[in-house]
């Protein structure tokens, strides 16, 4: 095993794990999140799994995240009623989603601290290639998903930008929590190959199966046929989008520096060579500089 400390916390041997206790449920930190996430070597495997998934690159994971804590968020779902703020159904959509910063339970707050925080973000980095990954809190298209009998979401890419930040929409990822799920029910996501008009993969929105699919031209996906379950039933999942900055980091970039009111001769010569000389020579001269 790779030699990280867990995400969460770790301990020493004897020493007493940190926990946190929502609704007479007891949760050890370093045991909300599956441990192999810290190791290398099965970073490198999701990054190969990621990398060789078709029709287009996405990951499909087991256990990334404790069982009691799914369980919880799924309950907070009827504990912390939510109502769409979007227009009601249409032909092409019949889902209900939280609206922009939800009133969230404990539990399902936990799993979107997890999912948002700079560690996670630096997971999913290190998956995807996709550096310096912006979150969303106030889960606008995210946060909690509930598809009832009769919903449907017909085969889509999602948006392009986010209408608020104009940050460009890199990835989603979606954790299901449907326990005794049934394929009969039609409720798998669908995977589509949009040139040929044909479904690639189904995916079965099972209990604690988490999917991250990476967001392009091709990206299409959807549960297009109507979900046949019985009554009282019900699709939920949770949902995390990840942005990146479209300006992107450049360290060259006179205002990504500190400035000082009263600067010594030295730091006005490096601002004014900063602005005057073109960013291929500035590298090349920091570089000499650097041996």
């Amino acid at each position: 095993m790779d030699k990280q400390l867990h995400p969460l916390g770790a301990h020493r041997d004897g020493a007493p794990l940190d926990y946190i206790c929502i609704r007479g449920t007891r949760l050890a930190l370093p045991e909300l999140v599956d441990p192999r996430l810290s190791q290398t070597s099965h970073r490198e495997e999701l990054r190969q799994q990621l990398h060789n998934a078709q029709p287009f690159p996405h990951l499909v994971v087991d256990g990334w995240f404790n069982p009691d804590l799914l369980k919880l968020v799924r309950e907070e779902f009827d504990l912390y009623p939510f109502q769409d703020e979007r227009p009601g159904p249409t032909r092409y959509e019949r889902t209900i989603r939280s609206p922009r910063n939800p009133s969230l339970g404990p539990a399902s707050r936990t799993y979107f601290d997890i999912v948002n925080s700079g560690w996670f973000t630096a997971l999913l980095t290190d998956i995807t290639g996709v550096e310096e990954l912006v979150v969303d809190q106030t889960l606008r298209f995210g946060g909690m998903h509930e598809s009832r009998r009769g919903g449907k979401f017909s085969v889509h890419r999602d948006f392009e930008r986010n209408a608020c930040t104009g940050l460009k929409n890199e990835m989603v990822l979606l954790t299901y929590l449907n326990e005794h799920w049934e394929p009969q029910w039609n409720g798998a996501l669908e995977l589509w190959d949009g040139e040929h008009g044909q479904c690639v993969r189904k995916i079965e929105p099972l209990f604690g199966s988490s999917v991250l699919m990476r967001n392009s031209a091709i990206s299409f996906h959807g549960h297009p046929t109507e979900l046949a379950i019985p009554e009282g039933q019900v699709r939920r999942s949770v949902a995390s989008y990840y942005y990146s900055n479209a300006v992107g980091w450049n360290p060259r970039r006179a205002d990504a520096s500190t400035v000082y009111l009263y600067p010594d001769g030295r730091e006005r010569v490096k601002q004014w060579a900063k602005h005057a000389i073109p960013p291929f020579i500035w590298d090349a001269v920091r570089g000499f500089v650097r041996r």
